[in-house]
């Protein structure tokens, strides 16, 4: 795989690719409805149409935190169209689906929004950003797309539903990675058909598989953008998968205190939000002050340690029968064995472990390992992270059926001594195995960062899908292979608290897309980012400094310790 992503073939067709951009780049602009007559060349337009000045739609508004004001969105041209149509090998019919927004006012530049979950759904080309104005709202012309598969089109009962597409080669390998640079092929015909020129700057954004998107651009097509902002990427997603298993696994033996039956709604009992208050103020006991404030954040990213957490649990072990002021030994050993991360019988680590920080057990953590304390809502690991390993990830693909009960059954079968095997295995159609087709975790960036592009990567110390630990092991090894270019052209922050792209008790709100773009254009490399506390936290209003890796923010010691000015980064 490595070698695939260096060789020259690969770096000619970019070069092709690139020329064959500027060869469409019109004198003239075309005019929005036009568009759907205009000579592109492998594209079909199924409508162009123009929108006048408004607010933002409702389903454009981010998801995760207190929404916000719709924001007003410039009259732009709305195009929507597809290419690579075609019958797949499992008999569906599949294209790859863009969305497309064109500011009237154009800045002159490309966003790229990324995607998420198993994408499927053309998504909304607003490029929403949290609170910050969305992309179209400051003149960016903006893409999404469905990574060449449809959610309702593609859906197959008997093979996963929605996951079906797993079961196709190259839908696989479109959801993977090779639908982007089509999908930016074709939207960059567009935009120089409309405008009558290319996009001066390129830019994507995505959190979670639109992380994982991101990283799959800088390492496999290095040249289509100037800069790359990716949130919690899904960078390993197959070995994530396995991860999502062993942690339901490790939930189940302190399912309901241990009675059976096993079921969603069990695991979902087998922890309070009382249990989860005693072990997060366990964690803090053991680690707060290691930033030199006690304030109910781990802000030593990396520091907080089983040999100190582990101490702290056992103070709180049950003596004798469960009461609210302790933890079971089932209950330790289950928030043990996910702090370890999935193993093999000799050992064998599958993926990285999750590190203790106060984000667990906070709604979004519990959410996706456990589901709900009332036991409405079913854990999201076994509701997508099931699924996604049988039909996505693994070869040959096998169907899950949909909903927590299969998912909990396929998790709990699940042979933690063969399932590498599935993620890493070749046969008959599919010639690329699912980790080579959907990891994105390639040390080789020479041709972004030879390029001039910036990465800027994000995770939460509290994310519950992708382990931050998994990203910094990535990244360290990124840095020693690419040394001093890497250290010019890449920035790690972590988000101490943070859940899953947001939420969670941290300063999540944070403009790392403008200090992109000032590293892109004014050269103005990032070294901290300013984050507050939104009005869901624990701490509304909190300010903390985002540290360049491998830079942590202290305290100073003095000084108003809710304002960002009062850390440093050390």
């Amino acid at each position: 795989m490595r070698n695939h992503l260096r060789s020259p073939a690969l770096l000619a067709t970019l070069i092709f690719a690139g020329s064959a951009l500027n060869s469409h780049a019109a004198k003239a602009s075309t005019g929005c409805a036009d568009l759907t007559h205009a000579d592109l060349p492998d594209l079909v337009i199924e409508s162009a149409r123009s929108n006048i000045a408004g607010p933002a739609p409702l389903a454009a508004m981010p998801v995760g935190v207190n929404t916000p004001p719709a924001p007003t969105l410039p009259a732009h041209c709305e195009v929507i169209g597809h290419t690579e149509q075609r019958t797949g090998r499992d008999g569906q019919n599949y294209a790859i689906r863009f969305h497309l927004r064109l500011p009237d006012d154009w800045n002159g530049r490309f966003f790229f929004q990324g995607g998420g979950g198993s994408d499927g759904d053309l998504g909304d080309a607003i490029g929403a950003m949290g609170v910050a104005p969305p992309a179209l709202a400051r003149g960016y012309a903006v893409l999404s797309q469905d990574s060449g598969h449809d959610n309702t089109a593609n859906f197959d009962a008997k093979r996963g539903g929605t996951l079906a597409f797993g079961f196709d080669p190259l839908a696989r390998a479109n959801y993977g990675h090779a639908s982007l640079q089509k999908s930016v092929t074709a939207a960059r015909k567009v935009i120089a058909a409309h405008y009558g020129k290319t996009p001066q700057h390129s830019y994507f954004v995505g959190c979670s598989k639109g992380g994982q998107e991101g990283l799959a651009l800088v390492q496999r097509y290095p040249t289509l953008f100037d800069g790359v902002v990716v949130t919690a990427p899904g960078l390993s997603l197959p070995r994530a998968a396995i991860g999502e298993a062993w942690n339901t696994k490790s939930f189940a033996l302190s399912a309901a205190n241990g009675h059976s039956p096993l079921t969603p709604l069990n695991i979902a009992h087998g922890f309070s939000d009382a249990d989860f208050a005693l072990a997060r103020q366990a964690m803090l006991h053991a680690c707060d002050k290691l930033d030199g404030l006690a304030d109910g954040m781990i802000l030593a990213v990396g520091q907080c340690t089983s040999a100190r957490v582990l101490p702290a649990f056992n103070a709180i072990r049950c003596k004798g029968d469960k009461t609210d002021a302790c933890l079971t030994s089932a209950q330790i050993t289950s928030l043990q064995r996910v702090n370890d991360g999935p193993r093999d019988s000799k050992g064998h680590a599958l993926y990285a472990g999750f590190p203790w920080d106060a984000g667990w057990g906070a709604a979004d953590w519990r959410m996706w390992q456990l589901g709900t304390a009332d036991g409405r809502a079913p854990s999201l690991n076994m509701l997508l992270g099931a699924g996604s390993l049988a039909s996505v990830f693994s070869v040959p693909p096998q169907a899950v059926a949909p909903g927590a009960e299969s998912g909990l059954a396929f998790q709990m079968g699940l042979d933690m001594d063969k399932v590498e095997q599935r993620i890493l295995a070749r046969d008959g159609d599919f010639a690329a195995s699912g980790w080579e087709d959907i990891s994105a975790r390639s040390t080789y960036l020479e041709g972004f960062l030879d390029h001039g592009g910036r990465l800027m990567v994000l995770h939460g110390g509290s994310d519950p899908v992708f382990s931050i630990a998994d990203t910094l092991d990535w990244y360290r090894a990124m840095l020693a292979h690419n040394g001093d270019a890497a250290r010019r052209g890449t920035r790690f922050f972590a988000v101490p608290g943070m859940n899953h792209c947001t939420g969670g008790p941290a300063t999540d709100q944070y403009q790392a897309f403008d200090a992109m773009v000032a590293w892109v254009e004014q050269k103005q490399a990032p070294e901290r980012l300013i984050a507050r506390a939104g009005p869901a936290s624990p701490f509304p209003g909190r300010e903390r400094p985002l540290c360049a890796f491998p830079k942590i923010a202290r305290y100073r010691g003095h000084g108003d310790p809710e304002k960002a000015e009062k850390f440093t980064c050390s």
